[in-house]
Formats: structure tokens, C-alpha cells, sequence
């Protein structure tokens, strides 16, 4: 909670009127332009508590029309009427005057964002340009001058570029990126670091024009719009211009690279017409405007949204009060607006969890108003001290915010209500005064009998007695921190700590050191004093003597604690022995972590809140602690305050919020989100955790923590509960100024988690509870139970129980509930052990203690919604179970609509529990039941629902009470047609109910009236009626007795097994239907029963019937009985299969062999056993050989393959597949069994393939005889490939490579033929050594067709050249040769060679086409073959003439 303290300005006496205020950006000074008609007007300047600044008074004849501060130096512009702009410096009080440029009044007076700029305009339409240095001053003339003809109204410099970010170019560079290195080099432009001033801006003019001016100060018009432009405004994130005229029109344009603008939004703004107008544009996008009414309106224009803010009379403002104007200030994001009668109405806003800022009316928080009186018209926020200055037509005020002084100490409380008033309670007698002071208190401490107040200039001293407040002393002080002790008082002033009487006599002086810096935090604690300086040291003073002496050595943090800026507060406990820190890290943002400092161990550890945890060097604690730290939800949090208590030194308390909110300390104390932490703090367990205590609603600040409470600042009117007010006095303070008749309470307090319900203890018990609590806390039982056990009230246990909820410690609970005597709670606590989440447990626990709220909270946060659910019927709260049910426990949603709708009957809200019972599902039942005595309502409900199971129930209702018609008409409706039948049967319409269970079907119906025929010996109608019902054992009973045998056999055969069997004993018994009996037999199940029948009376027919049945599960027996049968009748299939189903594999083989019959795949896989007990490994494998055998006989040869693959022989399954043909199992079957001869095989079959056209199967043979290890074989293939490329090819190349290949596998071929491999290894290198020879020929005949011919001919001549080099080929080359040579007639001698050497051959295959055609018109005859077809065809010619 904060108040505005208010400094009117000292403004001399010959000043006039203030009509215009300038804040500097950052310095705290303010400039204030006032006129008056007959002297003219003067700027005067005045400092933060308005101290009037005589070395800058200014005054002229002329009035002043524009102020302009610089936004870095202390120097003001000052435009006048008469066209001067002067430049006032503070605090020197220079007044240069700008070179006279402007001879009408000044409208305009622009700085850039540095300053390095200034733009001045005047009525005339003239603008000028000027250049100011580093230091604020001016540079020559103006750059530029520009005349527009039209008065300068508004201008706003465009914000520059950002610069280039040097981490993003280092890391282009890095990975290559040329353009970024160069902007490293020297070789570019220099690199831009940061954002760069922007020097373009843009001017409006009153016609409506807006001009651009860029860098180098060339104008150029941008855009015209209707009317005089009263604002320009810049939106950075959409680089968009906005224009408002005087007619409140705005408009946007988006700013187009080239320098144009385009128009993409026109809306006209509301407001009061002939009002002056207000407009204020902040840095989130909002266009803020006050025109003279009851409320503020504000447009989002980055969301495109509006809405206004009005005033609320409850906080004091009036109706009809006007604003007038308005100002935002970033900084604390307040919203300030003065209205007609005086007050300051000012909005925080405020950030909702899940939101950003701006996104509703929702987030603007009205704050209680400021009085200034007077008619505000004009406020503005300003300095880095954001400090407000409101003109209220009279003089100038200028309001500084200060956190409400607040102090609390051996049971006297002190709240300041306003600057000057402060609110006292005296806990140990109820009582409650008001102070009011003389001076503006910045600062409070109290005692038992006295409160100290001060204002950094200024200390008073009031004397508390009885219910007067005394003034026994008041000095003059600089100390802005005040500490006291019994009758000292202890200030502060560079390097030493001043102890004061009452009076202000300095009575000692505790020095400090240079090194230690100055003291600037004092805090006092019983009797010790801890000083905090702003050189991050401490020391710790024990006061409990005549003179202060040191308790410890000065204690430099900034040695212990890294990022260390300053102090914010330091407290001592109540013994001396520790003293608990906040700081401000170096970039000036609160620490999250709160540190201690152990004097005697001259240790300091800390407790973090952003993550929930202690320091490391603290001991750890056991696993149910770190379950509730987890479950405090400490983490992101950030320490405010912080507090000892008063009398037990280990007992610490802070204040935590959010890490979000910690920089807005002033604001923290409206947030829900606010947790108080309690630790207990030793040295020989550390810091643990004691409790986390969520701040209650309508308290603010924690002021202290003295067990058992906590005390808390509140909200005016908030009630403490325990706390009963002593009668006030009529006069509560003297000599002080008389209060207001009712003075509001702003001290509550809280009890602590342990002391609920003892509060009133006396202080044994309460040491008792404490050490409880902190044995509890570290884990120590024994010296917990120890510390209470001599306590004998219930209330103790009752609350220490109550404190297990918190800890979660049921063993400790089970002995409070003991000593408790609470046998019912005991129970239900045993029976909870049976949940299986320790959160359940504990929240049966809360429930019988009545803590329904962590009972509550303890089902949610273990998910047992089904158990939350109970808990919320158990006590009422119907419309959250309800909700519960329907969104989290479904499955009992039923259950609690019913639930829900026995309560509401329970309560006499029929109508409603009937809605529910519907819901649940159970209205047919529950409504009848309910509304039984209502019969009216009974008939309504059931003809409105026309369920049938209502109907059924009401006809029922109806039956009993004799009114048999209507019951048949609702018996009807419900479909009930067993109750039709029935009621039918009473009234002895028995042909009605025959046509109503004829009709139906209805088995019930059926049966009750074949008991009705059966009754009147109706045999016929009763047994149709049993069928109908599907009772066949009642139906077969009657044939049976009836000698009924045409219809039993029926009936046997629709029934179950039972009645079947006891139907055939019926005809067997009689033996006149044999068949029948054999045919129920065997339908019943009974085989071996029909079988013996149907042998002993030789039924054929039914025999086979009966075996078509049969299976392997048959008895084994009874198969080989049948299969005999079948023998006998030539039906060997049939006898195979019944074998097979016996298991007798053997006979059922030999029987196909003989008889030849086909053995199919499912027959084969029927006889192949896989069950050992039938047969052993080897019978097994030798039963499917001769399967095999068998399938081989027959030609079936992949089953024969598949068994002899079962049997394990699979070369004969492999020989099995190469009778199949089957190529591509055959290649299968190898590669999987890889077995040598299996590949031989596959390989040797593979050959008898065409192998030549396809490669595939070349590569497979090649693989084969490799994988077969046969390298003889493989060899042999090659000589076959070679001979085929000779043969159909005369591709010698590829049969030498072929041969080549051949002899390297025959060379690893081991000898078994006693030499012959050696022979043919040899054979085959002289084919080699052949073809090598003649391969070389043809290649050397391009080069030397000579030397070719002479070889070929020596070749020719070698013996056994044949079977390597065919002759033909040999011949042939030879014959090419001497047909190109043209000469034939060796050509032709070459033939007659070759017709010698190979007779059956014809030389036309060796040699070309072109040689061919030469020797054909040499007239030669080529072989004796063309004579012989030559004469061949004369032949015919003859026999053709003869015919």
C-alpha cells in the first residue's frame, strides 16, 4: 500500500499563474511557465520536494509558448510569442538565445532521441534545423530552413534502424558468411554498434499536410488529410504513422520504402465536441484521451480494440466530477487523470496470470484518490524518480509515491493511513489510537511505549501511556533509517551510527572503517542491533549492556555472495546468532535468494526461491521433506520481506511472490499470488521448512511474526479474528492534532499453522508446541513425542493433529488421535490405510479433524476425484459433486445423480429428485416408488413417459387393485405378454391368450398357458404350447406318456443331449424304432452306444452316417472297428481317414499303396506325427520316408519333397524337386539347406537349362559348384562356356577368359585319378596357349597384316590344333586375307584345305560375306556341298520339264 507524499512548489511571490509543466526525462527538475497580461511571463525551475531553483528564473515581456527539455542534459527550450528560443541551463542558470530565425510565435520545439538535434517552428510555417554538441550547446547557425506557409502544429523524429547485432555477425563470419567478415575488416564502412540516433523526422502543418524530412534535411511532402493536425504518433512494431486532427479523425498509414504513405485505417475518435482535449500515447500501443467527461477512453491500436475507464463513487470520487487530463507513466504503469474537483484518479494496471499487458479493461485497477483541490488541469509524470506534477490553476504540486511506513514490535503495531497519520494498536490491551504528526512520515518504529517516527530531515518521539500519545522529543536528523531500543534511539550518518536519547543527544558513537563503508540499514531485535552498510558489510552490536558493544567482526558479503550490487534489508534474530539478508544483484533486480549469516560459525548459506531449495551445504533432509518442499510450490519465487521472531531465535519468516512481480515492490501487496514461508534456522540442521502459508485475501504486507501469529497490514475494515478492541478514549493523543472520529484498523493477525486453537496458551505450552514442531520438522520422533508428553489437553492434541494434515505424518496422527480419545477418527484413519496414495490417507485425516478446505485440496491434488466426489455429498455441497461427476468421475455419475435425487426427496423437492432420478437411470423404479401415495401424479408421470417398465409397474399397481381391464390395456402398452396370458387364463379367455402366445411368440406366455392345457388334460394344445416355449423335456415327458412316438422323435432332436439320450432308452426299450434310437444316440453324443446299436442290428446306413463323425479324438477301437467296415464295403478312403484318425499310420500307408490312392496334402500332414508318444524319433522319420516314397510313386513330388525334408534326407528331397522341375525351388532349396552335394546337384541340373541366354542362371551354376566345392566340376562349366563362345560365337576373348577361369579352378582341384588331372590341367593350358596365339593374330593384323598371315600360318600347320582353334576359323581369316588381297587363287587353295581337313563343314560359316561374294565370281565352287546342291537343283529342273 502506498501514499502520495505532496510538495507544493516554492514559487517566489512575483510569479503568476502556472499554465504549462516539463518534467525532465531523467533528472528530478521540473520547469513551470507562468503568465500574467501585464507583466508578461517567466520560466521558473524547481527540484523534487519543490525547492524553487533562483539561478534559473527566466522572464520576458512576451509569454512562453513551448518548453522542451533536452532527454540527456539539463538544459530546457524556451519558445516565446515574439519568435525567441532560448536555451536555460541547469543549475548554472545560461541563457543563450538562439540566432533570430523565427519572427512570428513559436508552436514547435523538437529534440531527436539523443539530442544532437533540435527543430524549432513557428505561425508562420517556418522550420529550422539545428545542431547541438555532446554537451548540450549550439553549433553556428541553423542547418536548414524550410517555409511551409502554414502554422508548424506537431513533429516526431522516426526512430533509426536498430544497429548490427555483433554476435549474429561473428557467428555468420565464423561459418563463412564473406559480407559479415567485411563488416569486421577495415576495408568496409566502420561497424554500427547499438541503435543509432534517428535524425529524419516528419512535420505536420495546420492544413492538414504532413512533411518528411530526412538525414540531410530535404523536405518532401508525405500526405494531406482533412483539417489541422493536433498529434502525430510512430508505431514502431508496425513502422505505421497515425495522425489525429482537431476534429479527432485518426488515421493510419503504412510508410512505404520509397517514401510514400498509404492510408489502411480511418476511424473518427469519440469525445466531447468544444472541449479541450487530452492525448497521451504510451509505449504498448494505447491512445489514451480525456475531453472533458466522467471517463477516459482508451484504443488499442496493435489489437484494434477500445473501451473507457470511469470513475467509482464508493472510493470516494463525486458524481458529475469531470477529467480533465491525463498522463501515464511506464515506469510503474499508472494511468493518472485530474479531475474538475481536485482529485488525482490514478489506474494501476494490473497483469491477470495467462494474460499480456493490454488486453482489457480488466487489468486497470482504480486506486484510492489524491486530494489536491482546486480544478486540475494539466499533469505530467517525469525525472527517473517518476515523480507527478498537477497544476491545479493556483500553483503546482508535485506528488512522490512512498510505501506505507509500517512497524510492529512487542505487541504494539504502527500503520501510516496517510502522509501525515498513522494508526496504533496495542495488541496486550485491545487498544487503538491514531497519531497525527507535523511532518511527512517516511518512516516508523515502535516499541511497548513509545513510537519514533521521521522524515530523513526530521525525528520525533511520542510516548505511548495508557491510551494518550506524549511528545517527549523531537530533533533534527538526516538519518533516512531510524532504529530503537528501550530509551535509545540509533541514526546513521557516514561512517558511524549515532545512540540518541529521545531528545536527540548523541550519547555513543559506533564507528566504522572506510573499508566497511557507511551504515544505511539498521534493524534491532531484543537486545541486538545489526547494521547493514552500503559497502555490502555487516555487524551485529549486543545492546543489553550500559554501552553497545560488538557481538561479532564486520562481515564482508560481497567476499560470500557472487552478482552482489547492495543491501535491500537486514535482520538479526532474537539471540544474536544469525542475521538473514535480502540483496540487489549488480543489474539492480531483486535476489531470489535469501541469505544467512551464522556469526558464531561466521558461515553464510542462503535459501533459493526460484528453485524451492536450500543451499547444498545445508544437511539434507528425509524424503517426506523433499515431498513438501515439492508440494509448497516454492520454486519461481522471489523474497520481499523477511522477519525473526521475537523471542525463539530459530523461528524465520518471509514474504515471497512471484518472480514476475518482484520488480514492482509497491504493487506486490494487492496480489493474490503471495505465499509467506516459515523456516526454522540452526546450525546444526540448517534451514527446513516449516510451513508455506498462502497470504489470505484483504490482507497486505506480513509486519512481523511473534508465535503464535503472524501480523499483517490490511485493508481498512478487515476484521482480526480473536482481536477484541478495547474501549477507545475520547482524547487519544496529546499534544498531537485530534484524529477523525473513527480511526479504520490496518493490523490483522493470523494464527500460525501450530497454534490454531491456542492461541491463548500459556507460554509452557507454547515452548512445547514449538519444539514439536521442530523435532517434527527434522524427522526426530522421539524428541517430538518427548517435548509434549507431559501435556494433557485434548485442544493441544486436537491441534497437533491438525498440524500431521500439514506434515502429512499419519504415525504421528494415530498417537493424537489416541491421546485425543477420538476412537471414530482412529477408525476411519485405519481404514484409509487400505488407499493406496498417501494424499488420500492424509485428507481422511482432515475430514475428521474438520479441516475441509486441505481435505479438499489433498483429493484434487492426488486426482482422486471419485473420493472428492464422496466427500462433497458427505457434507452437501451437491452442486460440486455434481460438477465433479460429470467432469472428472464419470463412472459414478449415475451413482451421484441418484444420490443427489434421494437427498432432494429427502427434502420434499419431488419434481427436481425426479429430474434426477430420470438421470440416473433408475425412474422406473424409484419415481412409482416415490410418488405411490400420489396416484394423480403417478398416472400423469406414467402416461407422460410411456416407458415400458413404468407401464408394467402401473398395470401391476392396477392388477392389485382388481381393475383387470385397465391393467390389460397397460399390460398391453408395456408388452407384457406373460401377464396378458396370465390374466387372460384367470379370467378364462383362453382363446385370447392362445392367439396372444401364438401370435407373440413369447416363450414365458407359451409356457404358463401349456400348463394351463396340460392342467385340463389338453395333451395336444399343452405339448404345442411347450414347443413353442422351447421346454422340450416337458413336451417329451407327455409324448412319453402319451405314446406320442411320431412327435417325440421331433421334439428329441430340437432338445439338449439329456432328453435325446432319454428318448433313445425310450425307443430302445420298446424296440419297434431301432433307427430312431441309433439316430438320438448318436446326436446325444453317445457314439459308441449308436455304433454298438447300429452293428448289433445292422444298420448300414446309419453306420456310415455315425463314421462320418469320427476323428482322431474317437476311441481308438471303435475307429478300427469302423474302418474294417469300410474295407469290407470297398470304401478305402473312407477306412484311410478312420486309420489315420487311430493313429495307425502304417495300415493306412500300405492300404493307399495297395489300393492306389492319392495321398493329399492334408492326408500327408494328418499322418505326419508330431507327438512323441505316439511314435519314437526314428519310426517317425521312416513313416514319412515312405510317405515320401509313396508321393514319389504317384508323381506328386513337392509333397514327396516337403516329407522327405521332415524326415531329414534331403538329398532325396532335393533329387524329389529336380524330377519336379520346379527351377526356381530348386535354387531356393539349395541356398537354404547349403549343403555340397545339394548345390552339386542343383548346379548339374541348372546346366540342362538354357543357360547361354539367360545370366542369371549362369551366376547361379558359377555360385553352386564354388558353394559345392567341386572345383573339377566348376572347370568343366567354364570348358563348356568357352566352346560355346567359339562355337556359336568365334568370341575367342571370352573363351580364353573361360579357359582361363577353368584352369585356375582345376589347379585347385585336389588329384584323386592318379594323374589323370594332371593330363587334363595340361590339355587344357595348351588350348590356352592355342587360342592366346590366335587372338594375338587377329589383333596384330591391323598393325602387320604380314607377319599375322605368316603366323596364322604356322598355326595352321600345328597338330591337334581343333579341339582349341577350329580349322575353319583359321582358314577363314586366312581366306579373308586373300580375298582383300585379290588373290584367289590361294584363297581357293585354302579352301580345298579346309574341305580336307573337315568334310562334313561348310567354309561359308568362317568367312565373310564380302569374301564369300568374291570367290562366287571367281566362278569357283567353294565345297563340295555347293556341287552337290548344285546338282541337286538341276535334278528338278529336269523332273519339272519331264512333268
Amino acid at each position: 500500500m502506498a501514499v502520495y507524499f505532496d510538495h507544493r512548489i516554492e514559487a517566489p511571490e512575483s510569479s503568476d499563474v502556472p499554465f504549462q509543466l516539463s518534467w525532465h526525462p531523467a533528472l528530478p527538475v521540473l520547469a513551470v511557465a507562468s503568465s500574467s497580461p501585464a507583466s508578461g511571463g517567466n520560466v521558473d525551475l524547481y527540484l523534487q520536494q519543490g525547492e524553487y531553483v533562483e539561478s534559473c528564473h527566466t522572464e520576458r515581456p512576451h509569454q512562453p509558448a513551448v518548453l522542451r527539455w533536452h532527454p540527456i542534459k539539463p538544459v530546457l527550450a524556451v519558445g516565446w510569442e515574439n519568435g525567441d528560443v532560448v536555451l536555460l541551463t541547469h543549475p548554472s542558470g545560461d541563457q543563450p538565445v538562439l540566432p533570430s530565425t523565427h519572427t512570428a510565435g513559436i508552436t514547435l520545439l523538437e529534440w531527436s532521441s539523443s539530442g544532437s538535434r533540435l527543430v524549432t517552428g513557428d505561425q508562420t510555417g517556418v522550420l529550422a534545423v539545428w545542431k547541438v554538441d555532446a554537451r548540450g550547446r549550439l553549433q553556428g547557425n541553423h542547418l536548414v530552413k524550410h517555409e511551409y506557409g502554414n502554422p508548424i502544429t506537431c513533429c516526431i523524429f522516426r526512430p533509426a534502424l536498430p544497429g548490427d547485432d555483433v554476435a549474429k555477425l561473428a557467428r555468420a563470419s565464423v561459418s563463412g558468411d564473406e559480407t559479415a567478415l567485411d563488416m569486421f575488416s577495415w576495408k568496409g564502412a566502420p561497424l554500427k554498434m547499438g541503435p543509432q540516433e534517428g535524425l529524419a523526422f516528419y512535420v505536420s502543418t495546420a492544413d492538414g499536410k504532413v512533411h518528411s524530412v530526412d538525414e540531410h534535411c530535404k523536405t518532401a511532402t508525405l500526405l494531406s488529410v482533412e483539417g489541422s493536425i493536433k498529434t502525430l504518433l510512430y508505431l514502431d512494431k508496425r513502422e505505421t504513422l497515425a495522425v489525429i486532427t482537431e476534429t479527432l479523425m485518426l488515421s493510419q498509414y503504412t510508410l512505404l520504402p520509397a517514401g510514400g504513405a498509404q492510408e489502411f485505417m480511418k476511424v473518427k475518435l469519440s469525445g466531447k465536441s468544444g472541449q479541450k482535449v487530452d492525448i497521451i500515447w504510451t509505449e504498448n500501443s494505447l491512445l489514451i484521451t480525456a475531453t472533458g467527461e466522467q471517463f477516459i477512453r482508451l484504443w488499442d491500436l496493435e489489437r484494434d480494440d477500445n473501451y473507457i475507464l470511469s470513475l467509482d463513487e464508493t472510493l470516494g470520487f463525486e458524481r458529475g466530477e469531470m477529467i480533465n487530463c491525463v498522463s501515464f507513466c511506464a515506469g510503474k504503469e499508472i494511468l493518472a487523470a485530474g479531475t474538475s474537483h481536485g482529485r488525482i484518479a490514478m489506474w494501476r494496471m494490473v497483469v491477470q496470470p495467462g494474460s499480456s499487458r493490454g488486453d482489457s479493461k480488466a487489468q486497470w485497477k482504480l486506486q484510492t484518490p489524491t486530494e489536491v483541490h482546486g480544478n486540475v488541469t494539466q499533469l505530467q509524470w517525469g525525472s527517473s524518480l517518476n515523480l507527478l506534477a498537477v497544476n491545479n490553476s493556483n500553483t503546482v504540486v508535485i506528488l512522490s509515491e512512498h510505501v506505507m511506513s509500517a512497524d510492529f514490535s512487542q505487541q504494539v503495531a504502527a500503520v501510516q493511513l496517510t502522509p501525515t497519520q498513522l494508526s496504533i494498536t496495542q495488541f496486550t490491551s485491545g487498544l487503538h489510537v491514531a497519531l497525527q504528526s507535523d511532518i511527512h512520515i517516511k518512516g516508523v518504529c515502535v516499541t511497548k511505549d513509545s513510537v519514533t517516527v521521521w522524515n530523513g530531515k526530521q525525528v520525533t518521539v511520542y510516548e505511548l501511556s495508557g491510551t494518550v500519545l506524549r511528545n517527549t522529543g523531537s530533533f533534527l536528523c538526516d538519518s533516512h533509517v531510524v532504529a530503537v531500543y528501550e530509551e535509545n534511539l540509533y541514526t546513521v550518518e557516514p561512517s558511524r551510527v549515532q545512540i540518541r536519547t529521545p531528545q536527540g543527544t548523541v550519547k555513543q558513537l559506533l564507528t566504522f572503517s572506510k573499508a566497511e563503508g557507511n551504515p544505511v540499514l539498521l534493524h534491532v531485535c531484543q537486545s541486538y542491533l545489526a547494521v547493514g552498510t552500503d559497502a555490502a558489510h555487516i555487524r551485529v552490536f549486543d545492546l543489553s549492556r550500559r554501552d553497545a558493544k560488538a557481538h561479532c567482526s564486520a562481515k564482508n558479503l560481497a567476499d560470500q555472495i557472487s552478482n552482489l550490487g547492495a543491501l535491500r534489508s537486514v535482520k538479526c534474530n532474537a539471540n544474536g546468532s544469525q542475521v538473514s539478508i535480502l540483496i540487489s544483484q549488480v543489474n539492480g533486480r531483486p535476489d531470489h535468494k535469501v541469505y544467512f549469516y551464522d556469526v558464531e560459525m561466521d558461515t553464510v548459506t542462503h535459501f533459493d526461491f526460484f528453485t524451492g531449495r536450500p543451499s547444498s551445504g545445508i544437511s539434507p533432509q528425509d524424503e517426506n521433506e523433499k515431498q513438501q518442499m515439492q508440494g509448497a510450490e516454492l520454486s519461481g519465487r522471489c523474497p520481499v520481506s523477511h522477519f525473526w521472531d521475537e523471542s525463539e531465535p530459530r523461528l524465520f519468516v518471509c514474504e515471497t511472490v512471484p518472480i514476475s512481480s518482484e520488480s514492482s515492490s509497491s504493487s506486490y501487496l494487492d496480489m493474490v499470488d503471495v505465499s509467506v514461508v516459515t523456516l526454522f534456522c540452526t546450525q546444526e540442521h540448517g534451514l527446513l521448512l516449516q510451513d508455506c502459508y498462502p497470504k489470505p485475501p484483504g490482507l497486505q504486507a506480513l509486519l512481523a511474526l511473534a508465535v503464535p501469529y503472524y501480523y499483517f497490514s490490511c485493508k481498512p475494515g478487515e476484521t482480526d479474528p480473536g482481536f477484541t478492541e478495547a474501549p477507545s478514549a475520547p482524547h487519544q493523543t496529546q499534544p498531537a492534532r485530534a484524529p477523525p472520529a473513527q480511526v479504520p484498523h490496518m493490523v490483522s493477525r493470523r494464527a500460525l499453522r501450530d497454534f490454531v486453537g491456542l492461541e491463548n496458551c500459556e507460554k509452557a505450552t507454547r515452548d512445547a508446541m514449538l519444539n514439536f514442531s521442530f523435532y517434527l520438522t527434522i524427522g526426530d520422533m522421539d524428541e517430538a513425542f518427548k517435548s509434549i508428553k507431559l501435556i494433557k489437553s485434548k485442544a493441544v492434541w486436537e491441534n497437533m493433529a491438525r498440524m500431521c494434515v500439514k506434515t502429512r505424518r499419519l504415525d504421528v496422527a494415530r498417537v493424537c488421535l489416541g491421546n485425543m480419545g477420538n476412537a471414530r477418527a482412529a477408525k476411519a484413519l485405519k481404514e484409509a490405510e487400505a488407499e493406496p496414495e498417501p494424499e488420500a490417507r492424509v485428507a481422511m485425516l482432515a475430514i475428521q479433524l474438520g479441516i475441509l478446505e486441505d481435505a479438499e485440496k489433498l483429493y484434487k491434488s492426488c486426482q482422486r476425484y471419485d473420493l472428492l466426489n464422496s466427500f462433497y455429498q458427505a457434507y452437501g455441497r451437491w452442486q460440486e459433486a455434481l460438477e465433479t461427476a460429470e467432469s472428472r468421475d464419470r463412472t459414478h455419475l449415475r451413482t451421484t445423480y441418484y444420490n443427489y435425487a434421494k437427498y432432494l426427496e429427502s427434502m420434499g423437492d419431488k419434481s427436481l429428485a425426479l429430474a434426477y432420478y430420470e438421470k440416473s437411470d433408475t425412474h422406473r423404479v424409484e419415481v412409482p416408488r416415490m410418488l405411490q401415495d400420489d396416484t394423480t401424479s403417478l398416472e400423469i408421470y406414467v402416461n407422460k413417459m410411456k416407458d415400458k417398465n413404468i407401464y408394467k409397474w402401473w398395470a401391476q399397481y392396477l392388477e392389485s387393485q382388481s381393475d383387470l381391464d385397465s391393467a390389460l390395456r397397460f399390460y398391453e402398452s408395456a408388452q407384457d405378454y406373460l401377464s396378458l396370458v396370465r390374466v387372460h387364463c384367470y379370467m378364462g379367455n383362453i382363446q385370447k391368450a392362445s392367439e396372444i402366445a401364438n401370435n407373440t411368440g413369447d416363450r414365458a406366455a407359451s409356457y404358463h398357458l401349456a400348463r394351463h392345457y396340460e392342467g385340463h388334460d389338453d395333451i395336444k394344445q399343452a405339448v404345442h404350447f411347450y414347443t413353442r416355449a422351447q421346454a422340450y423335456n416337458n413336451a417329451i415327458r407327455l409324448c412319453k406318456e402319451n405314446g406320442l412316438d411320431d412327435q417325440l422323435m421331433n421334439l428329441a432332436l430340437l432338445s439338449n443331449p439329456e432328453d435325446m439320450m432319454e428318448a433313445a432308452c425310450y425307443y430302445e426299450e420298446k424296440a419297434t424304432h431301432m433307427d430312431r434310437a441309433v439316430a438320438l444316440y448318436h446326436k446325444a453324443g453317445y457314439v459308441s452306444k449308436a455304433l454298438e446299436l447300429a452293428f448289433s442290428t445292422q444298420q448300414f446306413s446309419a453306420l456310415q452316417l455315425i463314421a462320418e463323425d469320427l476323428n482322431e479324438n474317437s476311441d481308438p477301437a471303435l475307429l478300427a472297428r469302423c474302418s474294417d467296415f469300410f474295407i469290407t464295403h470297398s470304401q478305402y478312403e473312407k477306412s484311410v481317414e478312420l486309420l489315420v484318425a487311430a493313429k495307425k499310420y502304417y495300415e493306412a500307408l500300405e492300404l493307399c499303396v495297395s489300393q492306389n490312392l492319392t495321398i493329399t496334402e492334408d492326408l500327408a500332414t494328418r499322418m505326419t506325427v508330431t507327438d512323441s508318444k505316439d511314435l519314437s524319433e526314428e519310426a517317425r522319420k521312416e513313416l514319412m520316408e515312405k510317405i515320401a516314397d509313396c508321393c514319389m510313386r504317384q508323381g506328386n513330388y513337392h509333397l514327396a519333397t516337403k516329407k522327405y525334408t521332415q524326415a531329414g534326407n534331403k538329398l532325396k528331397a532335393m533329387r524329389a524337386l529336380l524330377k519336379s522341375g520346379d527351377t526356381e525351388k530348386i535354387v531356393f532349396f539349395a541356398n537354404v539347406c547349403r549343403q555340397k552335394e545339394l548345390f552339386i546337384m542343383a548346379a548339374n541340373y541348372l546346366q540342362s537349362l538354357d543357360w547361354q541366354k539367360d545370366p542369371e542362371i549362369l551366376k547361379t551354376i558359377i555360385g553352386f559348384y564354388t558353394k559345392g566345392r567341386a572345383p573339377d566340376l566348376l572347370a568343366g562349366f567354364y570348358e563348356a562356356c568357352a566352346q560355346v563362345e567359339i562355337d556359336d560365337y568365334q568370341n575367342y576373348e571370352k573363351a580364353l577368359d573361360a579357359l582361363t577361369e577353368a584352369a585356375k579352378c582345376l589347379s585347385k582341384a585336389k588329384d584323386s585319378s592318379s594323374g589323370q588331372q594332371e593330363l587334363r590341367l595340361a590339355d587344357l593350358r595348351h588350348k590356352i596357349t592355342l587360342i592366346k596365339k590366335f587372338v594375338h593374330i587377329r589383333r596384330l593384323y591391323a598393325e602387320d597384316a604380314g607377319d599375322a598371315v605368316r603366323l596364322c600360318e604356322s598355326l595352321s600347320e600345328e597338330p591337334d590344333i581343333n579341339p582349341a582353334v577350329r580349322v575353319g576359323d583359321v582358314l577363314g581369316f586366312l581366306i579373308d586375307h586373300y580375298c582383300q588381297q585379290s588373290n584367289y587363287q590361294a584363297a581357293h587353295r585354302k579352301v580345298e584345305e579346309f574341305n580336307k581337313a573337315s568334310p562334313s563343314e561348310s567354309i561359308r560359316h568362317y568367312i565373310s560375306p564380302e569374301s564369300l561374294q568374291a570367290l562366287h565370281k571367281t566362278g569357283l565352287s567353294l565345297d563340295r556341298a555347293d556341287r552337290r546342291h548344285s546338282s541337286k537343283e538341276e535334278d528338278e529342273v529336269e523332273e519339272d520339264l519331264n512333268e
